[in-house]
């Protein structure tokens, strides 16, 4: 089968990564794992974790820890670099892509629960030691979330996003939308082994400054699902938009038994998004819930944009914050309590 050719801008991107990897080395860096949440039933389990090239302290020789802000977007990923995996009781050895980015499914049967991981890359570097969670094969219910405008508050136009993102990005400079981490949490305890995946458009640069974000203001703890910025094989700059679509459908296909309450705002392609994929698996929407936007919000994201068509057999849900569409979610007795007629 003929190999498929990198179009220019991916050429370019890794001409720079090789070049940058070059003067990792030169300057003593050595490839280290910043593992992150991952995700799996009691066959398989998907673990996600980033490489980089990271300095030594060498008074402690220990690895230092990767920094948030403008400097995650400055590190070098190791591309198509081994590294050793142990879970459970078995080892494995996985491959990290051409953007640093290991996503790799390891066939290994596991109980329900979260199971802890530990990944090296060289002698050098440390054990990094990250988890997954074996989705109970009981599990109806489950929750996917986008991030910005849905579970924190940006006030900011989306076209500036990335360059938030950058320079100014910490869990102290951002405030969790109201009433969301206890509706996440509501919803948790009134199903009985909830999922809670957290997708979005982000790049895996700020994933552990999104997970120190959501610890704090105790969201449900579940995997990141983002994307890795940059040219792919086929085009300038990967789709955010692709990559939502294709990871609820590959959630669908991964976990046929759950249902799954689907969290976005109206700022930007959630709703069309959610829409699309309940018209196409509606066998796997609880309901979708869209928090509005207040009226600053909604200027600076933009431009306003059409509502998708009802789906029929799926219930939409709008408000402003959690307590609103938790009232809701109630009022249909998807929240307890019965339906009102």
């Amino acid at each position: 089968m003929p190999t498929t050719r990198l179009n220019v801008f991916a050429r370019v991107e890794d001409w720079v990564i090789a070049r940058r990897a070059r003067l990792s080395v030169t300057a003593g860096k050595v490839p280290t794992v910043v593992g992150f949440r991952g995700i799996g039933s009691t066959s398989s389990v998907r673990i996600l974790a980033r490489l980089l090239f990271v300095h030594p302290d060498p008074s402690t020789r220990k690895v230092r820890k990767v920094v948030r802000g403008w400097r995650a977007f400055t590190s070098v990923p190791v591309v198509n670099h081994s590294v050793k995996v142990t879970l459970g009781k078995r080892s494995f050895t996985v491959t990290s892509d051409r953007g640093g980015v290991i996503d790799v499914v390891l066939g290994i049967a596991l109980a329900p629960g979260w199971h802890d991981i530990e990944m090296l890359a060289s002698e050098d570097s440390e054990w990094a030691l990250t988890e997954v969670l074996v989705v109970d094969p009981k599990a109806t219910v489950g929750i996917v979330s986008d991030i910005d405008d849905t579970v924190m508050v940006t006030y900011l136009p989306r076209i500036f996003l990335a360059a938030w993102n950058t320079f100014v990005l910490d869990e102290n400079a951002r405030r969790p939308v109201p009433g969301m981490p206890v509706l996440f949490n509501k919803i948790a305890a009134n199903y009985k082994y909830v999922p809670t995946v957290y997708l979005s458009t982000g790049p895996w640069n700020v994933a552990p400054t999104l997970e120190r974000f959501l610890s704090r203001h105790m969201y449900p703890k579940g995997p990141l699902l983002l994307t890795d910025w940059g040219a792919t094989p086929d085009r300038a700059f990967r789709s955010g938009k692709e990559h939502k679509v294709k990871s609820l459908e590959r959630l669908a296909r991964d976990f046929p038994a759950v249902k799954w309450l689907l969290v976005g705002d109206d700022g930007q392609h959630d709703e069309t998004i959610y829409g699309n994929f309940a018209r196409d698996f509606p066998q796997h929407v609880l309901a979708i819930a869209i928090r509005r936007l207040s009226t600053p919000e909604a200027v600076l994201a933009g431009a306003p944009h059409k509502h998708p068509r009802p789906t029929p057999g799926v219930q939409w849900i709008y408000g402003h914050n959690g307590a609103e569409i938790a009232e809701q979610l109630q009022y249909l007795g998807l929240l307890g309590g019965p339906l009102r007629h």
